[in-house]
């Protein structure tokens, strides 16, 4: 994503297991082996304990509360909107992305998240809290600056670095964002650009986003980042999966972009399948259209995609959130309340839309599915409690 510029039901067995480790580089980059994508039952008092608390919080929720976990709607990072936010309120949305770019600084930043922290929705009598994110990758992808902010190098940049020089980096970057409340970045961008291709790429390539031209460079760094923001207690999210590199159009100003090159053995996709034998706890889907996966369907909208390739071949346990599917010109033509019920549908958990004046068709979209298919509540469900997995790693969640 780019967008600050412009299943059966297992929810009562669904744990915070795969959520709830450090994040560890894997040894082996190689494609996770096909495994069912039921989460495995936790193997520690901790994960039980962990479960435990997602289960008690969604079954004090409200309907609409539960619904409501299952978007993040964009706020400007700068100058918060207060008819957008009341908007989020309305409609309990459980995650804020802030947007565009601010240049005041961590403390500024903090007393922004303050605020709207202050209105999350109360559960059983203890707050439930906001996941906050932003685009903090590095380059010319960097949300937030100023006083207590690092200036980030691009990734192209980073991606020279030793990977114990940009985990330590990362380390600190997660800790700034920390210190100004934001407890989810949309990165680390796991897209390779062939050198081939290079700035032709226009979501990618033509702002230096990738780590490197090969996944044996981005692989690595990639890993690295996302080690460095687990350390520092900040949820990370490797995008875009299957891939952006091989594209030459970018989702958030175009329609049709087309990748007809991505096969489901692509080594372009072992940075995506390292990060998450790693522990990654959330992954990004892409807008584009991957001929050699699912030709008939953007990625996103696409269960061949989400619960085949990422849930099944790769085991993916964590949360899939979407791109941006509220600006996006990739999904323009989709009425937006079909574009939130047809990801949610293939197997997403989680709709970004950098326009909060979208959720009420949105939210009503899916809640109108809801009333007609059992299978899809199912899924909800599932997806709410994969939400609140991510919550309750993050020390969002108060049970006792």
């Amino acid at each position: 994503m780019y967008a600050a510029w412009s299943v059966p039901l297992v929810a009562v067995s669904l744990t915070a297991a795969s959520l709830a480790g450090a994040y560890s580089p894997a040894a082996s980059a190689e494609p996770a082996a096909a495994a069912p994508a039921e989460p495995a039952a936790a193997g520690t008092a901790a994960g039980n304990s962990a479960a435990t608390c997602v289960n008690s919080v969604y079954g004090a929720m409200t309907s609409a509360q539960r619904v409501g976990q299952l978007f993040m709607g964009g706020i400007n990072a700068a100058t918060p909107d207060q008819k957008r936010i009341a908007v989020l309120h309305q409609y309990h949305v459980g995650s804020v992305f802030l947007a565009g770019r601010s240049t005041k600084g961590t403390q500024a930043t903090k007393t922004v998240v303050n605020g709207l922290q202050a209105k999350s929705d109360t559960v059983a009598g203890h707050r439930v809290g906001l996941l906050i994110s932003t685009d903090q990758e590095g380059g010319r992808v960097q949300v937030l600056s100023g006083p207590g902010f690092s200036t980030m190098p691009s990734a192209l940049v980073q991606g020279t670095w030793t990977t114990t020089k940009l985990r330590d980096s990362a380390a600190v970057w997660a800790k700034q964002l920390k210190a100004a409340g934001v407890n989810l970045n949309l990165a680390p961008v796991a897209d390779v650009v062939p050198a081939s291709l290079g700035k032709n790429n226009a979501p990618i390539g033509a702002y230096d986003r990738e780590f490197g031209h090969t996944a044996a460079t981005v692989t690595p760094h990639s890993d690295a980042f996302a080690a460095g923001f687990a350390q520092s207690g900040v949820l990370a999210t490797v995008k875009h999966f299957p891939g952006l590199g091989n594209v030459r159009g970018n989702t958030d100003t175009t329609a049709g972009v087309v990748d007809s090159v991505t096969t489901p053995k692509s080594s372009s996709l072992t940075p995506f399948s390292s990060a998450i034998k790693a522990g990654i706890p959330f992954v990004m889907i892409s807008s584009a259209t991957y001929t050699k996966i699912d030709a008939k369907h953007q990625a996103v909208f696409s269960s061949t995609v989400i619960q085949g390739l990422l849930r099944k071949t790769f085991n993916f346990q964590g949360v899939v959130v979407s791109d941006d599917i509220g600006n996006a010109v990739a999904v323009k033509k989709v009425p937006p309340g079909d574009r939130a019920v047809r990801f949610l549908s293939a197997g997403g958990n989680q709709v970004l839309t950098v326009e909060p004046n979208l959720i009420p068709a949105m939210v009503k979209a899916v809640q109108a599915r809801m009333a007609q298919s059992s299978a899809f509540s199912k899924q909800v469900d599932t997806s709410v409690h994969r939400v609140l997995a991510a919550k309750q790693k993050a020390g969002l969640l108060h049970c006792g």
